[in-house]
């Protein structure tokens, strides 16, 4: 059997709709746009991911070998680069929060505390109100903790509370706070020896400017910046972290961004908030029901004629016939349209 034409008038052989439509199809995209390009998430597998994700940075990190010798000369080199650059203020800030009992121990349950709470807070926001930007955003986390690792096993760090001789106040022990992983009888399941670079302030800071970014009242814009500007604060008062622990914890984050940028073509906060629905495939039938909605962002097709109908097109100028019968004024009266199946004259 041979390909089905249609024959028109003159005799000449058109393509056949099934051809047509073959023809309008756009060619399905390859792997790598698809992967590029933004879809709503699926809960399941965010939970999943996510899961699994702080299963293996919680296990890489307290893998890493606790190097206490380099790690113990490494903050030595930190601290006398800072005594050079002018700027170690660590130990005054760590004695004089310190002196403040109230103040000291709720910092002590903040840093235990709100930088998993916060974290995951913001990326259950982002998924429920801003999907679209949601994989590239959890993308630039993911990217930070993963350059962390790789920071933790080439650079061990003794935070400044465990320096011999610094001078320095473990404010967990001090107090007796609860609920720290750095310090007391939960020390025995952590790295103490991973400081740099510092997660409560990459963490932090992609928490604080994805709400500046996003977020639609002023107040809460201002909140989102000041929670790292507070956890600077909080990891150097409780003796954590050195300053430079926070740098390098800014530039993880600057990788994430990048990468971010680079896979999605767009700052992952300039990307639709919601993902486009799919189009209807050329081709495909549409509802003719009264009242049917399309799918939003979708182009519909035309509708087909019923059969035995003929689509009747008025002459420039000429009115078409209103609710029962009756002819528009809005064209000067003119006679209405004949019906279809009526031959015209």
């Amino acid at each position: 059997m041979g390909e089905a034409t249609v024959r028109t008038p003159e005799g000449s052989a058109a393509p056949s709709p099934i051809e047509e439509t073959e023809a309008a199809r756009p060619p399905r995209p390859s792997v790598l746009p698809r992967l590029r390009t933004p879809r709503r998430p699926r809960l399941w597998f965010e939970i999943l991911l996510i899961g699994l994700s702080y299963w293996t940075y919680s296990l890489v990190r307290n893998a890493v070998p606790e190097q206490r010798g380099e790690a113990l000369r490494n903050a030595d080199w930190i601290w006398d680069w800072e005594h050079r650059l002018g700027l170690a203020f660590e130990r005054s800030v760590n004695h004089a929060v310190d002196s403040v009992g109230w103040l000291i121990v709720g910092m002590n349950y903040y840093y235990a505390t709100l930088h998993f709470i916060v974290t995951i807070a913001v990326l259950v926001w982002i998924y429920r109100w801003h999907p679209g930007r949601y994989a590239a955003t959890r993308l630039v986390l993911f990217t930070t903790t993963g350059v962390a690792l790789l920071g933790y096993y080439l650079f061990p760090l003794a935070p400044p509370r465990l320096m011999p001789g610094g001078g320095f106040i473990d404010t967990v022990v001090v107090h007796d706070t609860w609920g720290s992983m750095a310090s007391g009888n939960l020390s025995e399941m952590s790295n103490q020896y991973a400081a740099m670079p510092s997660m409560h302030i990459g963490w932090s800071l992609w928490c604080g400017l994805t709400v500046a970014m996003l977020a639609r009242l002023v107040w809460v814009k201002v909140l989102g910046l000041l929670y790292p500007a507070v956890t600077g604060l909080v990891i150097v008062a409780t003796a954590n972290h050195f300053w430079l622990d926070a740098v390098g914890g800014v530039l993880c984050l600057a990788l994430g961004f990048a990468l971010s940028f680079l896979w999605y073509r767009a700052l992952c906060y300039r990307l639709p908030r919601v993902p486009a629905a799919r189009a209807v495939a050329p081709g495909a039938s549409w509802p003719r029901t009264g009242g049917a909605e399309a799918p939003r962002g979708s182009v519909p097709d035309r509708p087909e004629a019923p059969s035995g109908a003929y689509r009747t097109e008025a002459p420039r100028g000429a009115s078409l016939p209103g609710p029962g019968g009756a002819a528009g004024r809005a064209g000067g009266g003119s006679a209405p349209l004949p019906a279809p199946g009526r031959p015209h004259r």
